[in-house]
């Protein structure tokens, strides 16, 4: 072999470049996968909610913008033997505190329409939802949840005979909600808001029932009487909430989002901008939110 040739000696210095530029490619593909990752983590953003423990004993949040949820069902933590019943829990009163709710949903056009507003506003809200609407409109259940507002259960159907023929069958009829919603985003609510409000509803058998399955019932304080009889419009609601928010610093609102709400779309964002010129922030509904 002839090593002196300077054919040969060429080759042997492109066989080395090839090498040292393979060594060098295949010592660069995990670091950049690394930097992949590190970046796809980094990117992953945080759940937006609080999960309970087993316990139940992380519900004492210093947050009011952050909704609470239980990967379990109430079957399922007697079950286990864990715990159903909420600890004593001390009412966040920080602030000057509107909460927004909106019954009945999700539909596939008012509730969206609403979420958008939402958004654009940077305003997080309460949506207490029905079994059968969210059945029929899963994709706007998970948006509510992905965009980190609170869900809270409005029982199955809204049923008024069937729901309040005894405590039992109303607990029953909102384990049944708890099930569909689990189905669609991965967690059930503790929240509840009853169809109707409890007045005129609840006996004296309904509390301790909701305490011992570790349900947390909020009605309102402020109405904006969209489901009031006789065609209102968007000011007729706009003025019910300006009039009813005077001098007060602690505020549940109620409205509604389903089909037939088109005037609550319309009414929101001057709604908002009222809130906040009165200095209202804006929280969820939770187990530690004051009643009304």
């Amino acid at each position: 072999m002839n090593t002196h040739n300077p054919s040969f000696g060429r080759l042997l210095i492109l066989l080395f470049l090839l090498l040292v530029t393979s060594g060098c490619s295949s010592g660069m593909t995990p670091s950049s996968a690394d930097s992949d990752g590190s970046a796809a983590k980094s990117a992953e953003e945080p759940p937006g909610y609080v999960l309970a423990d087993d316990t139940l004993s992380n519900l004492q949040l210093d947050d009011p913008t952050v909704p609470v949820y239980d990967a379990l069902t109430i079957e399922e933590r007697r079950e286990r033997s864990l715990p159903t019943r909420m600890p004593a829990l001390t009412p966040f009163h920080e602030g000057k505190i509107a909460y927004l709710t909106f019954d009945d949903g999700p539909d596939d056009k008012n509730t969206p329409a609403i979420l958008d507003i939402l958004r654009e506003n940077h305003v997080p809200a309460t949506f207490y939802v029905t079994g059968q609407h969210a059945q029929l409109h899963p994709e706007v259940l998970r948006r509510i949840f992905e965009e980190h507002h609170a869900i809270g259960n409005h029982s199955f159907s809204h049923n008024y005979k069937t729901l309040y023929a005894s405590p039992a069958a109303f607990l029953s009829d909102m384990q049944k909600t708890d099930a569909v919603i689990r189905e669609i985003i991965g967690v059930r609510p503790l929240i509840l808001r009853a169809p109707g409000g409890v007045p005129g509803h609840f006996t004296a058998s309904y509390p301790p029932a909701l305490a011992d399955a570790g349900y947390s019932e909020h009605d309102w304080n402020v109405s904006s009487a969209d489901a009031a009889p006789g065609h209102p419009t968007a000011q007729d609601f706009i003025d019910n909430i300006d009039g009813q928010t005077n001098q007060k610093d602690f505020v549940i609102i109620l409205m509604h989002c389903s089909e037939g709400h088109e005037e609550t779309v319309k009414a929101l964002p001057e709604i908002l901008h009222i809130l906040k010129e009165k200095g209202f922030t804006f929280g969820v509904i939770t187990p530690m939110t004051p009643q009304p």
